[in-house]
Formats: structure tokens, sequence, C-alpha cells
């Protein structure tokens, strides 16, 4: 089994926190996302991984650090690394197409925004699993039309009727990913566009049209990092399922009259005085918090927050924050007092 990830996109909704890490290696419950998204779909895959394909973006900012950190988390999982380029963002099906070459076989696709709690149950009878979640607002999705049989009979982009209301989360299975090669390559040489981009369900919809049996697989929680507000969402649901599966999260931490109200992740190092923190906070390494109240947050490693009370606020890393501000969203490297 193979694992594709495309993971090109700077992450602009992200923002100032993708300024200096690519969205996939923020953190979320301490560790980075493309990281718990990758070692939760091998753990759950009912045959060993045996390559790791990451589609990056310009090697400017997905240089030889993200490189070198993408590539032990591949050999953690005893797979080969391979890397690939998207230097245009062309849409999710280029995207897949950049990683050509690796494209043979079975194979997972995962786009590197999101993490899942799920069953993935392969069905030996289907060529692909798309899979999919229960949305009430459906209209703001992907969604797949079922058939009388319950294969997949077709997709549609953000459909302004009702079609179903099973949003298509980003991760697919294929028995032979080459079929979709050859499927998307057609695409890419028709330039059949949507947007200027090229599009992954362009690929799909040929290959059901070819005869081909898809059927949804569906996840028990999607949970999104798109933007601030959202991630730090995420990182307390997160920390709600790990801590329910009995997972410790807490480690070498110096308290000094303060409470640890959990569920939270909190890293070695990290410095707690006359403060409360929690429920669903995450503090990364060697992060100082002195005279202050924190819940449902994230603050990253080396930071120093001071005589603050924050709810639902997203820190980077090395910031130096002194203040009244309960929600905020600071990058890395940042000082306000």
């Amino acid at each position: 089994m193979k694992i594709i990830v495309p993971m090109a996109g700077r992450g602009s909704r992200l923002l100032p926190h993708t300024l200096t890490v690519p969205k996939p290696l923020i953190p979320v419950a301490g560790i980075p996302i493309v990281y718990r998204l990758v070692r939760d779909i091998a753990k759950l895959l009912p045959e060993p991984v045996i390559e790791i394909a990451y589609v990056l973006g310009n090697p400017a900012y997905f240089g030889e650090t993200v490189m070198a950190k993408l590539t032990e988390l591949s050999e953690g999982l005893g797979a080969k690394t391979s890397f690939y380029r998207q230097n245009q963002p062309l849409g999710t099906g280029h995207a897949v197409m950049c990683a050509a070459p690796s494209l043979s076989g079975p194979a997972v696709i995962a786009y590197a925004d999101t993490l899942i709690r799920a069953n993935l149950t392969l069905d030996p009878t289907a060529d692909s699993v798309i899979w999919v979640k229960q949305v009430e607002n459906p209209e703001e999705f992907g969604v797949v039309e079922l058939d009388n049989t319950g294969a997949i009979s077709t997709l549609v982009e953000k459909p302004h009727d009702y079609v179903s209301s099973l949003a298509v989360i980003g991760i697919y299975y294929f028995k032979e990913i080459e079929l979709l090669r050859d499927a998307l390559q057609g695409v890419l040489e028709e330039k059949l566009t949507n947007g200027g981009e090229y599009q992954i369900n362009d690929g799909i919809l040929r290959m059901i049209e070819d005869g081909k049996r898809f059927v949804p697989g569906e996840v028990s929680a999607w949970m999104d990092c798109g933007n601030p507000a959202v991630t730090v969402e995420t990182n307390g649901r997160m920390l709600d399922y790990l801590a329910a599966e009995g997972q410790e999260l807490v480690g070498k931490v110096e308290i000094e009259n303060s409470q640890i109200i959990k569920p939270c992740f909190i890293a070695d190092g990290v410095v707690l005085k006359n403060s409360t923190v929690g429920p669903r906070v995450s503090i990364g390494a060697d992060t100082v918090v002195l005279d202050s109240t924190v819940k449902n947050s994230m603050i990253q490693t080396n930071c120093h927050i001071e005589k603050t009370n924050l709810d639902g606020a997203m820190i980077g890393n090395h910031v130096r924050y002194s203040g009244v501000q309960k929600q905020l969203s600071v990058g890395d490297y940042s000082e306000l007092e």
C-alpha cells in the first residue's frame, strides 16, 4: 500500500502561522497535522505502507528541513519516501499527477489539511473507496450521490440543488491507482479545467463512466484546520478523543501553584506558575505560563505568556505575550505587551 499526500499549498487562510511553518507541519494536540493524518491512516489500513509520496510546493518554502521531517515520518512507519513538486497551484488533480511515477498499485490519497476518526475498512468488491461525512450544509462541499446499490454514481462540487448530504473529506483509496493516473492524464491533455484548475473529481468521474465501482466509507469524525478559529476547535476535539482513548498527554512539567484541567497536551519543559490551564489546551515544549488562565487554546514552543486570560487563542513559536485579549491569533517571533 502507498500513501500519496498532496501538501503544496501555503495555507493562506491560516496566516500568520503559515508564514514560517507549512500548514501540514503545524502541531495540533502536540503533533503536526500531516504526522497525525499519515500515522492514523497507516494504523487503520489492512496492509503495510511501503511508500509515502509527498507533493510539496516551492522549495523556498518546503525546503530541506521540511523534507527531513517528512522522511523521518515515513521511516518511522517503515516506508520509502518520495518527493515531488507542484510549483503552480493548478488544482487537486494536477497535484496528484505531479506524483505520477508513484501512481501504481493500491494506494490512498490523503490531502494534508484534515484530521479524522474512522474505520478505514476496504470493500474488497470495490475499485475505490471515497470517505465521506454526513454534513448539515452540503452546498458548501463536494458531495457524492449514491445509486440504489449503495455505490457512488456521481460527485458534485458545492451543489446549488440538493444532491446528498455526504461530503467528500479528501481521503480516497484506489485498488489500482494507475487507473486514476490514466484518467487524469486524459483530463490534462484535454485541458479540462474548473476555474483554471485540474480537479481529481474529473478523473474519478471518468473511472465511474468506465464502469469502475466506487463506494463510500464513512468517518465518525472529520476535523478541519482551515483557519485559526477552526484549528483551535479541532485541537480541542482531538484532545477529547485522545483523552478518551487513554493517551497520556502531559509531559515533564514544572508546576508551581497551578492547576491543569484535562484534557490538555503539555510538552516537556513547560513551566506553569500561578496559572490555570485547560480544558482543551495544547502547549509546546519550553513555554512558560505565568499568572494566567488559559483554556480552549493552542500555544506552541518557546513562548512566554504572562498576566493574561486566554480563551480561543492560537499562538505560534517564540512569542512573548502579556495582555488582556482573550481571543487572538499571533504568529511566530511576535512580542505583544
